[in-house]
């Protein structure tokens, strides 16, 4: 991940709030993302994230609040940041009788893009996604993967200062993911695009992003570099010990019923404690009661697993995904 010098904020939100009568959507949400960044958004259903892009792009207004995109307000200039801003949905559709050429150079004139301009932006657009040899085949004739790939040629048509994309990946072979998240890390390297990317895969994230927000009830509850939020987990915790211990019957039975052990999971050999405070010594000692030897015994990295399991119990699933979405 590439993070040097200092940035200028591009987007900008303070104390952002939406209610839909009693409920309140997005309460009191203040960001800033920086130009030239991979910034993410994570958060399980309805946390918050969709309404908060809504409002974003101008396609909603906000209860209170303020937001500048790119310099400009999307309540009073919504075509302006419209111009600015590229979206790419999670589930992007387009006309299906007719090309991939002619949905891109349909996106074009809505834009005011010269049509000699427009396609030659198609051509390249469309070689940079993969699918140059498919230009002049009906979109109805594309797989899943391949609508999404013309998706991101489609939000780029309009050369965007910002791209925000909900779920990127989703419904691609592994193959194809990988080569979409190099073309996202490309729009920041090579063309200075701010990339805002709001999905649950969190391996995904933790290879891409610079900075997260994480939503949760409608608020962020943690926001900051990756690493500054990972390393946070064990000073107010719960903490993570990982043990990897030798002989011993009923090893892990035992150390579950420690006061104070939350839960106990096995990853192969090793088994992962989470406890209310740093309980090595404790689960030492009761491994060696039950006639085992500690071998590997120290307080694990958080990670953004931790961070997720700590922020958001019961939507965790383990893995690196958390159940649904905005």
């Amino acid at each position: 991940m590439r993070m040097s010098g200092v940035r200028n904020p591009i987007v900008e939100i303070r104390d952002l709030t939406k209610r839909y009568g009693s409920i309140c959507a997005v309460d009191g949400v203040s960001l800033v993302v920086h130009e030239g960044e991979i910034f993410g958004l994570l958060g399980p259903n309805g946390a918050g994230k969709t309404t908060t892009i809504l409002m974003l792009m101008g396609l909603t207004e906000p209860t209170a609040g303020s937001i500048r995109v790119c310099g400009c307000d999307p309540v009073r200039e919504p075509l302006e940041v419209k111009r600015l801003v590229g979206y790419l949905p999670d589930r992007v559709s387009f006309y299906e009788d007719m090309t991939a050429v002619e949905n891109l150079l349909y996106t074009a004139s809505l834009n005011g893009i010269p049509r000699d301009e427009a396609r030659e932006r198609a051509r390249v657009l469309l070689e940079k996604v993969g699918l140059a040899s498919s230009g002049g085949r009906k979109v109805r004739e594309f797989s899943r993967g391949m609508i999404q790939r013309l998706g991101m040629a489609d939000v780029l048509m309009k050369r965007p200062r910002v791209v925000i994309l909900d779920e990127p990946t989703l419904g691609i072979d592994p193959a194809g993911v990988r080569e979409i998240l190099d073309f996202i890390v490309a729009l920041r390297d090579n063309e200075g695009i701010t990339v805002l990317l709001s999905t649950h895969l969190l391996h995904q994230v933790q290879e891409m992003c610079e900075r997260i927000a994480v939503f949760f009830g409608g608020k962020v509850v943690a926001e900051g570099p990756i690493r500054d939020l990972c390393s946070t987990g064990v000073e107010d915790g719960p903490f993570l010990v990982e043990l990897i211990a030798t002989g011993g019957d009923g090893v892990e039975d035992s150390i579950a019923r420690i006061e104070g052990v939350r839960s106990v999971r096995r990853r192969g050999e090793m088994l992962l404690v989470e406890c209310e405070g740093d309980m090595r010594e404790r689960i030492s000692e009761t491994v060696f009661r039950a006639g085992g030897l500690p071998v590997h015994l120290r307080i694990r990295n958080y990670g953004l697993e931790g961070l997720y399991h700590k922020y958001f119990h019961s939507h965790y699933e383990g893995g690196s995904t958390v159940e649904g979405r905005d």
